[in-house]
């Protein structure tokens, strides 16, 4: 029989850090549902009688090719056609939990959890799709393959070690036979210790670029994702959410009676409903609500967040990082200073925040565009008194997210509705709603300070950086509860908020000091994380320093690169095939590099001031080194979308903020780049026998400043503020 618990639990390179986490129950039964004709082998696939082979994917598809990648493991070590594989969402269970990607979500604010406290959650995140589950879903796969070849030994009477697969058949000498055929039987037999892994003719999958399992519902618009669903008896809801903090006071019913098709309308504490027969009615009653909202405490705006950053650095910070004695090296020398800015990060995804939700019989059913359905489950039965066993979710497809879907509003807001109105309602988030209610990324002030040798090597490094605590506000919003304070408990800095600062240079004294902000406006995780401002800050000041030092910018971050091979590798190829020439005045040249997610990259940009005095983005070369690659097509599509995501948070994607709301209202606001302000894109993906790294967000923090350096380059002006504007 399947016992043997590493065909069922996600293991592999997360064991390690699951243990930071309390010593948690690892037998948990699978949950996978099998549908008639097929028969499950553990907790990652079934396969059908009519050859079919159906994956689950424990981890949210939302552009980034997670429902190829990680079957195509499985299949790999199967042994399967690739023609024959489909994919599902894996059903809640701990055997899915993300350690890996909890830990580096949150830059590790759990590690210091006693042993007992829950385990971490499933949850796509951190780049960690295969970092946490490839070993998982290959020993799923090589466990499955082992006992199809039991069952098809003992039809031919040999040895099973000798039996061997091809393309979904079992083969003995001329002999072959379906793993259809053989499923049922198969499933009968005990796993083998220890699994067979790679061998009998597996690993003819990986490494290949097989076409993505996802694309052609996408393109026949048959995929569905949560604001498709129908449902019997649906209606439709709009939400309006006030200012920060704000209590609703003031509806206009009657005028929203009016509207054609309207049903209900749903007060709340903190927002307002419309249920109507469709959604364009259901907004159109929104508007006439005319909802006004009161609040106790100043409404926070541009001026008062950046008051309270620059407010921040003047109080003592929090070390977050150290080697050698910055301050004795610091001492009567004359020091190279910047101060660099970044305004909040909008995740301006293509679909809009959404779930459909029905509630029957004490039972509440959630169609959720979520990145944790667990916490989106706990978050439901919470706003809608419900206990947790009362609700099911069922994750859908989601178009970008980028880190919005971490957060469970919408799951509320459903949550609520449905319980209320005793009907199926389908609630989307209008793109205002969306853009005045994101979980920002949050801004920063770095002060930077170095000081350099007379050969111009640097002596010293510091970094003063101002923020949010990010890290601990997620972990309130998400996972509320004692296990959770109890991590948080006499934290005064907020590692989230620092991610990426410490220098992957060769420094002998730096430190790295983080200065909580409290600004006055949720903040969340968007697409790379602090990453996508302190990589701007440390390489944007790296330049500065080479420039002081009359050094040649790539040159000079070789060689403080004795310990990462691997970057200087980056940085060599990116700057050879995008032919550069040194970031000379007049180039409009522009160099960085990052180290993220185990993964390296190093982004060549060439970009001038257009007559409008915006930045203009002619060309961006990238070399990678993400290790392994499962399937090159997708490390590929995610390193491209990364550059233009990065480019997009350079340019624009951003907001300030007036009375409380964002003042970006739709993407005609927040200057995004169009098709036609794409600049022309090379990605070298570097061959390397490494362990995968993450790939997802790995595109994104170099762009902004090697986008910087290069306009430089181009104007002699710097400009130390994102997104990219000239100060007035």
């Amino acid at each position: 029989m399947i016992s043997r618990r590493s065909i069922l639990i996600g293991g592999g390179a997360g064991i390690g850090l699951v243990v930071a986490w309390g010593l948690w129950p690892r037998t948990y039964a699978p949950n996978l549902v099998a549908n008639p004709g097929e028969t499950p082998f553990g907790a990652w696939l079934k396969i059908g009688t009519d050859g079919h082979v159906t994956i689950a994917v424990p981890q949210v598809e939302h552009g980034q090719g997670v429902y190829t990648t990680l079957p195509q493991v499985v299949a790999d070590e199967l042994g399967a056609d690739w023609r024959t594989i489909g994919v599902e969402p894996a059903p809640l269970n701990p055997l899915y939990a993300n350690s890996i990607g909890t830990h580096d979500l949150f830059e590790g604010l759990f590690d210091r959890l006693p042993d007992g406290t829950p385990q971490p959650p499933m949850l796509t995140g951190g780049s960690s799709s295969i970092r946490m589950f490839e070993q998982a879903c290959r020993e799923a796969g090589a466990g499955a393959r082992a006992l199809l070849c039991m069952a098809a030994a003992k039809h031919w009477d040999a040895d099973w070690t000798q039996v061997n697969v091809d393309a979904g058949f079992c083969t003995f000498g001329a002999k072959r036979i379906r793993f259809a055929e053989l499923a049922e039987e198969a499933a009968k037999f005990t796993l083998p210790a220890p699994l067979p892994l790679g061998i009998q003719g597996a690993g003819k999958l990986v490494g290949k670029s097989v076409p993505r399992l996802d694309t052609p519902a996408k393109v026949d618009g048959s995929a569905n994702f949560a604001g498709d669903v129908r449902l019997a008896d649906m209606v439709h809801a709009a939400i309006r959410q006030g200012p920060v903090g704000g209590r609703l006071t003031k509806v206009d019913r009657a005028a929203a009676d009016r509207i054609r098709g309207v049903l209900s309308i749903v007060e709340n504490p903190r927002w307002v409903a419309a249920v109507a027969t469709t959604w364009w009615a259901a907004q159109k009653a929104l508007d006439a609500l005319a909802p006004r909202f009161e609040n106790d405490a100043p409404l926070p705006d541009t001026k008062s967040i950046d008051a309270a950053l620059d407010a921040a650095l003047t109080r003592p910070g929090t070390r977050m990082a150290e080697t050698g004695d910055v301050a004795a090296t610091f001492q009567g020398a004359n020091l190279v200073t910047a101060t660099y800015r970044a305004g909040l990060g909008l995740h301006a995804a293509i679909e809009t925040r959404s779930a459909t939700a029905s509630f029957s019989n004490g039972r509440l059913e959630l169609w959720l565009a979520t990145q944790a359905p667990g916490l989106a489950r706990s978050a439901a039965a919470r706003a809608a008194g419900l206990s947790e066993d009362a609700v099911v979710v069922h994750p859908m497809l989601i178009g970008g997210s980028f880190g919005a879907a971490l957060e469970q509003d919408v799951a509320e807001h459903a949550a609520v509705l449905a319980v209320k109105l005793r009907r199926p309602v389908s609630l989307v988030w209008s793109r205002g709603e969306d853009s005045l209610h994101d979980h920002y990324r949050p801004p920063a002030v770095a002060k930077m300070a170095a000081r350099l040798a007379p050969n111009g090597a640097i002596m010293g490094w510091s970094a003063n950086i101002a923020a949010s605590s990010t890290g601990a506000e997620m972990a309130r919003r998400m996972m509320p509860g004692l296990a959770t304070e109890a991590a948080l408990i006499g934290v005064k800095g907020d590692r989230y908020a620092v991610a990426g600062t410490t220098p992957v240079y060769r420094i002998p004294a730096f430190a790295i000091d983080h200065h909580p902000a409290d600004i006055g406006i949720p903040t969340g995780h968007l697409r790379g994380g602090a990453h996508g401002y302190t990589a701007f800050f440390t390489e944007c000041f790296l330049d500065e320093l080479a420039h002081a030092a009359q050094s040649e910018p790539m040159s000079f971050r070789i060689g403080m690169l004795g310990g990462e091979p691997r970057l200087a590798r980056c940085l060599s190829t990116a700057a050879a095939l995008g032919g550069w020439n040194g970031g000379v005045a007049g180039s409009g040249q522009g160099i960085a590099c990052h180290a993220f997610r185990g993964s390296y990259i190093a982004v060549m940009a060439e970009a001038h001031m257009g007559a409008d005095q915006r930045p203009v983005v002619d060309r961006l070369v990238a070399a990678v080194d993400c290790g392994v690659q499962i399937n090159p097509d997708i490390v590929r599509q995610q390193i491209e979308g990364g550059l233009i995501f990065g480019m997009a948070s350079a340019l624009g994607a951003s907001t300030g903020f007036s009375r409380g709301l964002a003042d970006a209202r739709g993407f005609d606001t927040i200057a995004l780049p169009r098709l036609a302000d794409t600049p022309d894109i090379t990605v070298e993906v570097i061959r390397s026998d490494e362990a995968p790294g993450g790939v997802g967000e790995l595109g994104v923090p170099a762009v902004a400043p090697a986008i910087a350096n290069a306009l430089y380059a181009s104007t002699g002006f710097r400009i130390r503020n994102l997104p990219l504007r000239p100060a007035p």
